[in-house]
């Protein structure tokens, strides 16, 4: 099911029973987001939030909007998050060996359906563009914009698609950015130095950059904006992908960029990438801690646009969980396909909400050779932003890796420290606070795998405790003879 805006969706959580309407008085400042925090941490993600009275602005506030599994399989229509794992695998297949001609041609033929069907069209109307405000009616303080931690800069704009085109080869980036709002026509803008944004931002140097940025919108056009999508796959497209159709775009009114037409706002404008950078931060941050103040590029608002009826979506983050675990889980399983296209062996990978994405990823392989879980972790870290994953704990493939305790066991049993912990230097998040040096630092790789002779362990590894199945079995059949009530078991 594809929805096309945010109001769709909004309607469909609320009939399912998964959105809270809260019309007390609320303030932006703090107390919307202590709300969130207590809620996104309550079992399963809570609700989605709708603030219907804002203080300070006409504007109703949307929270947790996918912060639960549900609501992020419902945003992008599918009942498990692996289906589009499934989908993505399906049009990978390559023809065998002895594939002849026709198994090529009709591969080719299917990527070519695919793109033509999901590519982003253009329409000359467009809800986002139902209000026009532009000169001195720009004033993003009628935004209700959150301020979320006490020692924040400043109200930040968080859950974004922000717009930017490569002058050289004019393809199109989206990135989830966030922007500290500075004055009524003016925000920093929080690129990243591994992120697309930032490098469309070098290739326009000495000129003006256009920039847009569209909030709201339907959730899988919004989701695309966080999603580490190889360079060659426009997120409007894996979008469209999403959807089941392709996303409509509409032309901005005072720069030359294309927006997505069902967004509920729109901020246009330019980044001039010879001004000097402005100090940005500290921000509250998904990991759990303030990022500082460093210097960003200026982003200047030459035009708000937005519908009637717009809802101001936002995104809490801090200590984990919040909303940002369930799109990490999203992009953990679309992208596992991918991964397995370099490094077949793996079988599957988790990111743990508590190693906020890129402190700590496990992964399990089918193990073949001596020195395998070592060349699996270093294939990991030349897999695009999979550099910047800090630990990689590496388990055998009968390992349930959603079972903590069961891989924190296995781990902690199987390794010799010195034989088995390994390091490597290289790119680091660059809201790591932890390395010496900003942005670079040391990882640590654990190969928590059996340990072959070859691998350094002379001496025989012991087997696992397990029952017999049999006794297993009889036991199972026999439980409400014991006196237990079958859930016990």
């Amino acid at each position: 099911m594809a929805f096309r805006d945010l109001h769709e969706f909004i309607a469909a959580c609320e009939k399912r029973g998964w959105l809270k309407r809260i019309k007390a008085p609320v303030s932006p400042y703090l107390e919307i987001a202590e709300i969130t925090d207590r809620v996104s941490k309550m079992p399963g993600g809570g609700p989605a939030l709708l603030f219907e009275n804002v203080e300070g602005s006409r504007f109703p506030v949307l929270t947790n909007t996918m912060g639960s599994m549900e609501r992020i399989c419902l945003a992008l229509g599918v009942n498990h998050l692996d289906e589009i794992g499934e989908r993505i695998r399906e049009l990978m297949k390559l023809p065998g060996p002895g594939g002849g001609l026709f198994d090529k041609l009709g591969q080719g033929l299917k990527l070519l359906d695919v793109a033509k069907s999901t590519a982003p069209r253009i329409v000359s109307r467009a809800p986002c563009q139902e209000v026009v405000l532009t000169g001195d009616q720009v004033d993003l303080y009628q935004l209700p914009v959150l301020t979320t931690w006490p020692k924040d800069g400043g109200p930040f704009i968080t859950l974004t698609n922000v717009i930017t085109r490569d002058p050289v080869t004019g393809g199109r980036n989206i990135g989830m950015y966030r922007m500290q709002v500075y004055d009524k026509r003016t925000t920093g803008m929080h690129w990243h130095k591994h992120k697309d944004g930032q490098r469309h931002y070098d290739a326009h140097q000495g000129s003006r950059m256009p920039v847009a940025v569209a909030l709201g919108g339907d959730p899988a056009t919004i989701y695309s904006g966080s999603a580490p999508l190889p360079p060659m796959i426009p997120e409007l497209m894996f979008a469209g992908f999403l959807r089941g159709e392709p996303v409509e775009l509409v032309k901005c009114k005072t720069i030359d960029l294309e927006v997505p037409a069902h967004a509920d706002f729109i901020l246009e404008g330019y980044v001039d990438t010879a001004e000097p950078l402005r100090p940005e931060g500290p921000f509250g941050d998904h990991t759990g801690f303030y990022s500082p103040v460093d210097l960003y590029p200026v982003f200047h608002v030459t035009a708000i646009t937005h519908r009637r009826d717009a809802i101001y979506p936002a995104t809490l983050v801090g200590k984990p969980p919040q909303e940002d675990v369930y799109l990490g889980k999203a992009t953990e399983r679309i992208f596992l396909p991918l991964l397995q296209l370099f490094l077949p062996e793996v079988i599957d990978y988790n990111m743990p909400p508590e190693g906020t994405f890129h402190n700590c990823v496990l992964v399990k392989i089918k193990k073949r050779y001596p020195g395998h879980a070592r060349k699996v972790v270093h294939g990991m870290w030349g897999l695009g932003l999979m550099m910047l994953s800090k630990c990689i704990v590496v388990v055998d493939e009968h390992i349930d890796l959603n079972n903590y305790s069961e891989v924190f066991w296995y781990v902690t049993s199987n390794i010799d420290p010195r034989r088995d912990v390994f390091f490597a230097e290289g790119p680091l998040d660059d809201l790591d606070h932890a390395s010496p040096v900003w942005r670079f630092g040391s990882k640590m790789g654990i190969d928590a795998t059996r340990k072959w002779p070859e691998e350094g362990h002379p001496r025989p590894w012991p087997d696992e405790i397990e029952m017999s199945p049999e006794i297993k079995e009889r036991v199972t059949a026999r439980w409400r003879e014991y006196g237990f009530e079958e859930a016990d078991t």
